[in-house]
């Protein structure tokens, strides 16, 4: 007998990891506000990063950010503005010796939202034409460790710290032998969340039936919005970690506060400062990732949420008192208008074009 299967829908309200970001942080407005009061402003979160456009809010420039990092610690990145011809695109990764598979992503965005693993020219060319955005183009970080490290450092003393870490677990199904991927996701509730939109990318490739014990990576992007598992990875902050990220922020100009999304070939090159390849960096709105881990309860998340906001508060109200000025309120609101309005259209054009 088949084992009763809760509607999609439920499976959603029952956890909190697939809400709505603005219905998450609701019961957070209240301390926000109080932080706000304290700091005497109501944007004062903007100025934690004057480095990064609004502190990294969102609209931010990726490519900007990236470069102001070490290239040591960059997969090979190009930018291209938005509707380069596909043959420019492909004699530049000619001079780089940037080979398929890539990662293409919008300069503008958040979430996991178009970023894509393509695997040939064809559909290097049909991501470009679909796209109305500038874009990067980054070489694919096949290492098996994928790590989000939310960082902090004050602009007027040594004080440095880790305040989250977050392991990835790929959205992958194991072979029986006998049943199809869509089967096999058919089983996992995550899977089953990941299935219309696997639907409409790999159409009948979800039929083929994978070997008895072999696994199968369905999603190469780690973000949780298309599947993939946050743990806490909060077992692996030391000293020597922080040591590794104050080297590697130490070198990025108006940066204290954010999170470092990478990949490294192992947890000894980790702490080694090596092989680390960072694939994007965020600013203030990056989230404590590992409160996602399906082990933590609701309070839980909503405790280190908090305390993460009291330490975004100080390092930007130590900028503040450096003279770094905030984005004021009306600028902030005109930003949010323009930016949901954006996210807006852009839903709506995916929508036409699948």
């Amino acid at each position: 007998m088949k084992k009763k299967k809760l509607p999609l829908f439920i499976v959603k309200w029952l956890s909190y990891e697939y809400w709505p970001f603005w219905l998450f942080f609701m019961p957070l407005v209240p301390w926000w506000i109080y932080l706000a009061i304290r700091a005497r402003s109501f944007t004062y979160f903007t100025a934690a990063n004057p480095g990064i456009e609004h502190g990294g809010v969102f609209g931010e420039s990726k490519i900007d950010i990236l470069k102001k990092i070490d290239p040591k610690y960059l997969p090979k990145t190009l930018f291209f503005k938005k509707l380069t011809p596909c043959e420019i695109v492909t004699h530049e990764l000619k001079n780089i010796q940037l080979e398929f598979p890539i990662i293409v992503k919008p300069n503008v965005g958040e979430r996991g939202n178009e970023v894509e693993k393509v695997e040939n020219v064809a559909a290097l060319d049909r991501y470009i034409k679909r796209s109305k955005e500038d874009f990067i183009i980054q070489e694919y970080v096949s290492y098996d460790i994928e790590l989000g490290i939310l960082y902090y450092r004050f602009p007027d003393s040594d004080k440095t710290g880790i305040t989250s870490i977050v392991t990835k677990e790929f959205l992958t199904v194991t072979g029986d032998g006998k049943s199809t991927i869509r089967e096999l996701m058919e089983c996992n509730d995550r899977a089953r969340l990941q299935l219309e939109s696997m639907t409409k990318r790999l159409g009948a490739a979800l039929n083929e039936v994978i070997p008895e014990g072999e696994k199968r990576n369905l999603e190469p992007i780690g973000n949780h919005c298309r599947g993939t598992k946050f743990l806490s990875g909060m077992h692996l902050l030391n000293d020597q970690l922080v040591n590794v990220f104050d080297d590697v922020a130490s070198g990025i100009d108006g940066f204290y506060f954010g999170r470092f999304d990478l990949k490294v070939k192992s947890v000894e090159d980790l702490y080694k400062g090596e092989n680390i390849k960072i694939l994007e960096l965020n600013g203030v709105t990056s989230e404590p990732a590992h409160i996602y881990d399906p082990s933590y309860s609701l309070f839980r998340a909503y405790k280190e949420t908090a305390e993460n906001m009291m330490m975004m508060y100080r390092v930007s109200k130590a900028n503040i008192k450096q003279g770094v000025k905030v984005t004021p309120v009306f600028e902030m609101a005109r930003l949010i208008k323009t930016h949901f309005g954006r996210e807006k259209n852009e839903t709506v054009n995916q929508s036409m074009t699948t």
